[in-house]
């Protein structure tokens, strides 16, 4: 029971200091921060039972050194040390599986929601639609397109690709999500702080590749309510139509052209 003592003791000394990050980033979502706190947790482990095997062998080896030529007395069968030894161990693992699926539980649910964003990868640019609005972002390789998403509220999202296997990733996020041909792929995410978060195709997936980024805007509630209403009207839906048609232009030739109408300059 020792080190499940000193695993326990070691996060009650350190949980009135600041815990370092241990090479990581806590993100900017619930989920991010979940993982990265499971990772601090896991170090501070891995720091505290690695201290304590050195120590063990450094005292076994200046305990039992060799004194003159006479063998040390021989011992065998201590059971109550060999089931420490080994009970200890499985407790510490199966305390490490139980947290880990409390955090992969949280990363995969996909709690209820009224914002859901539709986001389609395609060569090589990224389309985000708005159901129950006329808001729609189009854009390819270097134009960046911005999906505009609510703070502090889940966000749901639908990730499809019109072609190849192509990556969504957004670094401030801590998170990535494969976009799949004929596959609907479904996450959340909720931030944490408002912001303009740069994104990007993790999954070479031809040509212009490395050009195909996106941003994430992270916008207060009501700055969100504002802009899905800037969309409302005839030209909103004339200029969503005619980026609809710059993708399917796009998509069926698979040389980037310059889209003639795009919403995503809101």
């Amino acid at each position: 029971m020792l080190a499940a003592a000193g695993v326990v003791a070691g996060g009650l000394a350190l949980s009135g200091c600041t815990v370092p990050s241990f090479g990581a980033s806590p993100g900017d979502t619930t989920s991010s921060r979940s993982v990265f706190h499971l990772w601090q947790g896991f170090s501070i482990g891995a720091l505290i039972i690695g201290g304590l095997v050195v120590a063990l062998i450094v005292w076994a080896v200046v305990r039992y050194r060799r004194h003159g030529e006479r063998i040390p007395d021989q011992h065998q069968y201590h059971i109550p040390l060999e089931m420490t030894y080994t009970i200890v161990p499985i407790l510490i693992v199966l305390g490490l599986f139980a947290a880990t699926m409390v955090v992969e539980n949280k990363e995969v649910a996909n709690p209820r929601t009224n914002v859901r964003i539709d986001v389609n990868a395609f060569q090589w640019g990224w389309k985000f639609t708005y159901p129950g609005s006329n808001a729609v972002v189009v854009g390819q390789t270097t134009q960046a397109p911005t999906m505009v998403m609510p703070v502090d509220t889940n966000v749901h999202i639908n990730l499809t690709s019109s072609d190849v296997v192509h990556g969504f990733y957004v670094k401030a996020f801590n998170f990535s999500r494969y976009a799949l041909p004929g596959v609907l792929n479904q996450f959340t995410l909720r931030a944490v702080a408002t912001g303009t978060f740069f994104g990007q195709c993790t999954q070479l997936c031809g040509l212009y590749h490395s050009l195909m980024w996106f941003n994430v805007k992270v916008v207060t509630p009501s700055q969100y309510t504002a802009w899905l209403a800037s969309f409302h009207g005839s030209a909103a839906a004339t200029a969503a139509a005619a980026a609809a048609a710059a993708v399917r232009q796009q998509t069926s030739s698979l040389v980037p052209t310059k889209l003639a109408t795009t919403t995503g300059t809101h």
